[in-house]
């Protein structure tokens, strides 16, 4: 017995031991076999991760670089359809009929003809000078109805025609509103204001205007970065200014009274007041005096009464004795007669402003004579006084969006003349069509 059972148990521990043992290689084989497995599988999985990460990232930068170009090729479709609608329909444009009768219709978009630009407009501001043409119903130098209006402007080159070298679509411009012959009488003698063959041009308010080759060729500019379009407008009144004050050829200490306080009124004053000179403004309504003084104004007289405006004027100069530059800015005969009264023995009177045809003043004989007061009267500008403007607007220091007090749409310019008419404390609205 006791053989028989340690022989069982004998048998027995080696059967739990081969159990054991077989367990344990079973379980180190599934073990084995598991982690190959998961080895595997982990493996593969990170093939699998970085196939689809690649080839997401393929995905990707396709998508980008097929949006990229969808994208830049609708731009330039856009850009190429917007270049050329202008070509295939109408505008809408300020077409003046006669006293105040301006009407906005649709008219044939321009095509340039050789020499000639094509400019959709950014920015037409009013002026003295379309108030009066609204008013009267023409001018007799630069405008005859049924034309287009509007001559103050700044825009976008959309197309150049055959021989344009100086300019491309794209390009910022002032085009100014005429342009001298260069060979007759006048031009000859640099007096190119004064041109027998003067070329004028109308059709700022309007989504674009047509820009004839003469002005193209002598009067038109690019605008320098930075320079927003609507101060750019600024360069026809400017030129004028500036041509006033050098046409009168003030001396260091000077004091230049400037009857009127409308747009160009305001721009003579800040024109002579940045050239140093002594200022003294003549306004009539109370919200001129701090436009006046903010431009640069040394004095503001403000009152309707003439001999009032002439006293206190006067009064502000040495012994009474009267202004050395006495400029009328308004066009009226009353004011042209009360400059005389203002300047000193041997002052300049300048006749700025224009005033209606067939208009007469009468002026005191003895005094001009005896007191030697000379006599002038400036009219428009030339190309050399564009670019000093234009120059004088980029330079920093004239306070352009003082003299851009209103902004309207195209379909309200009827509204903006009325509103200047009734003489509101605006200088310039900027039209943008």
């Amino acid at each position: 017995m006791p053989g028989t059972v340690k022989d069982a148990i004998l048998r027995g521990r080696k059967t739990v031991e081969t159990v054991v043992e077989e367990g344990r290689k079973k379980v180190e084989g599934v073990v084995e076999g598991g982690l190959n497995t998961v080895e595997t599988v982990v493996g593969a999985g990170l093939n699998t991760v970085e196939t689809v990460v690649e080839a997401g990232l393929n995905t990707v930068e396709t998508a980008v670089v097929k949006g990229r170009r969808t994208v830049e090729s609708a731009v330039s479709r856009g850009r190429k359809t917007v270049e050329h609608a202008f070509l295939r329909g109408t505008m809408q444009a300020a077409v003046l009929h006669g006293r105040e009768d301006v009407r906005i219709e649709h008219v044939p978009v321009p095509r340039a003809a050789a020499g000639e630009l094509v400019v959709q407009v950014g920015a037409a501001l009013t002026c003295g000078t379309d108030l009066k043409v609204f008013r009267r119903g023409y001018h007799a130098r630069m405008i005859v109805p049924p034309a287009l209006f509007g001559h103050e402007m700044a825009g976008t080159v959309v197309e150049a025609g055959e021989n344009v070298i100086e300019f491309a679509p794209g390009d910022h411009v002032v085009a100014l509103n005429s342009a001298p012959c260069g060979v007759c009488y006048f031009c000859q003698r640099d007096q190119e204001n004064l041109c027998d063959d003067l070329l004028f041009n109308n059709g700022a308010y309007a989504e674009y205007i047509r820009i004839p080759a003469r002005i193209v060729a002598k009067n038109t500019l690019r605008i320098p970065a930075g320079v927003p379009l609507e101060h750019a407008a600024l360069t026809e009144p400017l030129a004028c200014a500036i041509h006033c004050i050098e046409d009168c050829s003030p001396r260091q200490g000077d004091t230049i009274a400037i009857i009127g306080g409308g747009p160009l009124g305001m721009m003579l004053l800040h024109v002579a007041s940045l050239a140093g000179y002594q200022t003294i403004a003549l306004v009539r309504h109370p919200g001129q005096v701090d436009t006046a003084r903010q431009l640069g104004a040394t004095h503001v007289v403000q009152s309707s009464i003439i001999r009032k405006a002439i006293e206190e004027t006067r009064a502000f100069t040495p012994g009474n004795r009267g202004v050395d530059i006495a400029i009328e800015a308004v066009g009226v005969p009353e004011a042209w007669q009360e400059a005389v009264e203002l300047v000193r023995k041997g002052g300049t009177v300048n006749f700025f402003g224009g005033c209606p045809t067939n208009t007469h003043v009468s002026l005191d004989t003895n005094r001009l004579h005896y007191n030697d007061i000379n006599l002038k009267a400036t009219f428009h500008h030339t190309p050399a006084f564009c670019r000093k403007a234009l120059d004088l607007i980029a330079g920093g220091k004239f306070q352009a969006s003082a003299f851009i007090t209103g902004h309207a749409h195209l379909y309200e310019l009827n509204r903006v003349f009325e509103k200047l008419m009734n003489r509101s404390s605006e200088i310039k609205t900027a039209i943008v069509p």
